[in-house]
């Protein structure tokens, strides 16, 4: 046991240099600066869903070339303005971990003009009723964001006392998915899962701080409820075990399917006369997907454009009752909305069709217990979706209404993470080798 005199000797080594606690100050109040963003993105990104609400309250058919045009619109400005904006936003972060990209490349993929860009461009696509998500690009805005950090470092820092590169972008990918969902340990989980494959022990620390007090931003704004409203799932039995067992690998299949997809559809090595007509006239190309989106949500009555939050909330509240194959128009419109081109993220749409599956189970089956498979069929599907079990798990756990659906959600994600690796390759570690293709290779040396 150290005696006091010993305690006295390191508190004075901690607070002997300031350097140590100028990084950590800034490292804080960058984590703080990123949670007030994504807050700030998240209001721009609502506002904007609903502008577009009131525009198809006031022409039904205004979807019809609205939602082309602005597809079309934000895929002209992202290749032109910013490329590194373009897809979810969480394999740009990936890819700048990777060893070989140093700083001359890290801009392409993630800085604070990218995430200036990607606020933009995502309300965008919002605005025009797209399907996408805001979690994915919050998660390289927020990276943008902690980044800055290296520019205001002390010079001449300590031994071990600097935070890197890596550990910077890991605490901002996380936090933006802490503060975009309003779950600080979901944030946490997704580093540790996705983002931390090497991670800085002696600043882990201070990144987990970082991490968690982004997401208690988040909460401070919107309060300590679930952004999908709570599941209030009854007491679970094992009446739930076949239905469950069923879903999962349903969600499974589709999930794996859909990542499959789109590491076919965004690879551009597709010889059909689709992808070719992409390759050539991508902004074209983005308006006809535009176009099938509106399709596809005028058929399902509007539920089928957007991010799927508010339906998936009346989903999860039963307030609420679906079209008829909602989940495979969701899932078309979210496919056709990433294929385009436009900066989306698919964590959001993903919830609304893993629910959407649930609830089709569990009228298949005529089960009672609606909620619980709708919980289950989201964490199913996502976990499928992202190849990342333990965040969707986290995520979707933080909704629930007590802990009998613990254990149910946790073997149902890893089910359906089984099946949908058996069908695809993760999705963003392929999405992220792509981007990596935008970082010209070192001159080979001459003999």
């Amino acid at each position: 046991m150290n005696s006091p005199g010993e305690w006295d000797d390191a508190l004075r080594r901690e607070l002997a240099d300031w350097r140590v606690w100028a990084v950590r100050g800034l490292v804080v109040a960058l984590a703080v600066l990123a949670g007030l963003t994504i807050v700030g993105f998240t209001w721009l990104a609502e506002t904007a869903s609903a502008q577009f609400a009131v525009l198809r309250r006031q022409a039904a058919w205004a979807p019809l070339l609205w939602t082309p045009l602005c597809a079309a619109a934000v895929v002209w400005l992202t290749r032109r303005f910013a490329p590194g904006a373009a897809g979810s936003g969480i394999p740009q972060v990936m890819a700048t971990l990777e060893p070989r990209v140093g700083e001359a490349e890290r801009g392409l993929f993630v800085s604070l003009r990218l995430s200036v860009a990607k606020i933009l461009l995502t309300t965008g696509g919002l605005l025009g009723g797209l399907s996408l998500g805001r979690e994915g690009p919050s998660v390289q805005i927020a990276a943008g964001i902690m980044l800055q950090a290296r520019r205001f470092m002390p010079a001449n820092m300590p031994p071990g006392a600097a935070v890197g590169v890596h550990g910077l972008l890991v605490a901002g990918g996380a936090a933006g998915i802490a503060a975009a969902f309003n779950t600080p340990l979901g944030g946490v989980m997704f580093a540790i899962e996705e983002l931390a494959r090497a991670p800085e022990q002696r600043s882990s620390g201070l990144i987990i701080a970082a991490i968690v007090l982004a997401g208690l931003v988040a909460v401070s704004a919107h309060g300590n409820g679930a952004y999908f409203g709570v599941i209030h799932a009854s007491s679970i039995g094992l009446g739930l075990l076949w239905p469950g067992l069923l879903l999962a690998v349903v969600a499974g299949i589709a999930g794996g399917l859909f990542s499959r997809l789109l590491i076919a559809s965004l690879s551009g090595q597709g010889q059909d006369r689709f992808s070719r007509f992409r390759a050539r006239r991508p902004v074209w190309f983005a308006a006809g997907c535009g176009l099938a989106v509106a399709v596809i949500g005028l058929v399902t009555g509007g539920a089928a454009f957007g991010s799927g939050y508010g339906t998936t909330r009346a989903m999860v509240e039963g307030s609420g009752t679906m079209p008829a194959a909602y989940a495979l128009f969701k899932f078309l419109a979210t496919w056709l909305t990433t294929w385009s081109g436009v900066p989306a993220g698919i964590f959001a749409p993903s919830l609304a069709i893993g629910a959407a599956l649930g609830n089709d189970i569990a009228l298949l089956l005529y089960h009672a217990q609606v909620p619980a498979l709708i919980a289950l069929g989201m964490v199913g599907f996502l976990a499928a979706a992202t190849q990342a079990p333990l965040t969707a798990f986290i995520i979707v756990m933080e909704m629930v209404d007590g802990h009998a659906m613990v254990l149910s959600l946790m073997a149902c994600a890893l089910v359906s993470f089984v099946v949908a690796r058996a069908i695809s390759p993760p999705l963003y570690p392929c999405l992220a080798r792509l981007q990596l293709g935008r970082v010209k290779p070192p001159a080979e040396a001459k003999d």
